[in-house]
């Protein structure tokens, strides 16, 4: 009896210790890179003494998993690779507005005029092609040219993922329905199909495809190592202010819901300042800092000569995106 008293005993306190800890730290509902934010979380904990928990997941995944639990949730905070995750769980009036402190360290096209969440991180959309089969002149001068019948089988993109859909968003509130429309009715016609931004690279490097839309750190991170998915491969910036230079911009925010807001608060305020800001210009992640005065990675082409188009991120409308996808026959 004294035996399974004591065992009782020693159960309860591991549970207590176990509910005090979950209690002291916050939980992270994660759909950015889990290397990335694993980063921040350990630097984070090591300034502040306060433990961070993740929980991985997709963008939509995450943000309709948040939906689901509403009030519920356990989550404090929630971080994205893309805008319309975010403006998806915004719109279910699920985020605490951010205070000045957070707000003012990301410029304001960072971040959606509402203060209801903010910028951490950016990227941008390139073209990465085979530098073996195509020279400069040859490529498309924008992205809306790849739905003319040349570029037929010569293309790829992973229109299943989130980061594509982000893309489209950005052609949708710049070019408007009609004309998203029939560019994604081309692309049907003209593109090949790959899952992950990574095979298409790799695609293209294989020669398979001459060229693919992705965002610009995977050829970075590839680089850097084995060069084994990037080696024949160059990227094309469309600058100009083109749908096809589009800057996808990842997001954080505070949960309404959250027990521990000020901490959640707290966690931000590390990843858009100085500390935070840091791993990404001198870690491997290669995506764009965008704190206010902040330098991203040095092997990165300069945000500023991206001549990236205006894209309010609180206007990148997914349940639109995947409605005329749906349309045209590519999910």
């Amino acid at each position: 009896m004294i035996g399974r008293t004591l065992a009782v005993g020693v159960a309860l306190a591991a549970m207590s210790v176990s509910a005090f800890a979950q209690d002291a730290g916050i939980t992270v509902y994660n759909a950015q890179h889990e290397s990335l934010t694993q980063a921040w979380a350990d630097e984070f904990t090591k300034e502040t003494g306060i433990a961070v928990t993740l929980r991985q997941g997709d963008d939509l995944e995450v943000g309709n998993q948040l939906i689901q639990e509403g009030a519920n949730s356990p989550a404090d905070v929630f971080l994205t690779e893309n805008s319309p995750a975010m403006v998806l769980v915004d719109n279910a009036g699920l985020f605490e507005p951010l205070p000045a402190d957070i707000l003012d360290q990301v410029p304001p096209e960072f971040r959606p005029a509402n203060g209801h969440w903010t910028g951490i991180a950016a990227r941008s959309t390139v073209f990465a092609y085979d530098k073996t089969k195509l020279t400069e002149d040859k490529l498309p001068k924008s992205i809306l040219d790849l739905a003319d019948p040349s570029w037929k089988g010569r293309w790829a993109a992973s229109p299943a993922g989130a980061d594509f859909q982000a893309i489209i968003a950005a052609i949708l509130a710049l070019k408007g329905e009609d004309a998203t429309l029939s560019w994604l009715k081309a692309m049907k016609e003209n593109f090949v199909a790959y899952k992950g931004n990574r095979a298409a690279m790799a695609g293209v490097n294989k020669g398979e495809v001459e060229g693919a839309v992705i965002y610009h750190y995977y050829w970075f991170g590839d680089q850097a190592k084995t060069k084994e998915n990037s080696g024949n491969v160059a990227l094309h910036y469309f600058k100009n202010q083109d749908p096809g230079a589009f800057v996808s911009v990842s997001g954080g925010a505070v949960l309404a819901s959250s027990k521990h807001k000020e901490d959640a608060e707290k966690f931000l305020k590390f990843i858009t300042g100085k500390s935070g800001q840091a791993e990404l210009r001198d870690g491997t992640s290669f995506e764009y800092a965008i704190g206010v005065g902040e330098a991203a990675n040095a092997a990165l082409t300069p945000i500023a000569d991206l001549d990236a188009p205006k894209v309010d991120p609180s206007l990148l409308d997914n349940a639109k995106v995947t409605e005329l996808m749906t349309a045209a026959g590519l999910l």
